[in-house]
């Protein structure tokens, strides 16, 4: 699971690691205390891009029965994970089906940002779609865990490319990308490093500046 702040709804996003999960909206009632608010799930059907809308969660605390099967019409997502807020847009992936959404919070309507499988068998250069960050341009930097270590950039207009590759660890993962304020700094985890092991791991820093 992560999570997204957006500060001009008042509302944090989050993803569900579950293969049958939900994309939840929390609004606290009072902005920046997280004790009280309400839950919703997002609500929309089985399309890759259509309207959506908020439903309320009747009972957040998930016992017995647990939150992604309170909503009635719920959309399902496949393994959510990394989750990122810029500018009306959500931006979050599944690693179940390899693809990265776009949430457009102004139109409310949400669609397919990448799926390997509309790029053509065994030549998809993003798999095993995790963590995700923005930069002040708005590309987008997309952490693969498994794959082949790399970060993945795609750009507003959908290019797609690699922005770096982690060599000699594959059987670490790339986790945490995140950017300076200045937006002229990444940083970014090998979570088990070199060793495989979960004492490992390490962190590393790529300089800007980034695409223009």
């Amino acid at each position: 699971m992560s999570a997204a702040a957006d500060p001009v709804r008042r509302a944090i996003y989050l993803t569900e690691d579950r293969t049958d999960g939900c994309l939840y909206r929390f609004v606290p009632t009072t902005w920046g205390d997280l004790s009280a608010g309400r839950l919703q799930a997002l609500v929309a059907g089985s399309g890759a891009s259509r309207s959506f809308t908020w439903a309320d969660v009747p009972d957040p605390d998930g016992s017995p029965t647990a939150t992604r099967d309170q909503v009635s019409g719920a959309k399902r997502f496949n393994g959510g994970e990394g989750c990122h807020y810029a500018n009306d847009t959500v931006w979050f992936t599944t690693k179940g089906d390899n693809r990265v959404w776009q949430l457009n919070l102004a139109s409310g309507t949400y669609e397919l940002a990448y799926d390997d499988n509309l790029v053509g068998p065994g030549t998809a250069p993003l798999t095993g779609v995790d963590n995700v960050t923005g930069s002040s341009v708005g590309d987008l930097y997309v952490a693969e865990d498994g794959g082949n270590m790399e970060i993945c950039m795609i750009t507003p207009d959908d290019g797609i490319s690699v922005f770096l590759r982690v060599d000699g660890q594959s059987a670490s993962e790339i986790t945490g990308p995140a950017f300076t304020p200045a937006g002229d700094r990444l940083y970014f985890s090998s979570q088990r490093g070199t060793s495989g092991s979960s004492t490992g791991g390490i962190t590393c820093c790529v300089t800007g500046p980034f695409r223009r």
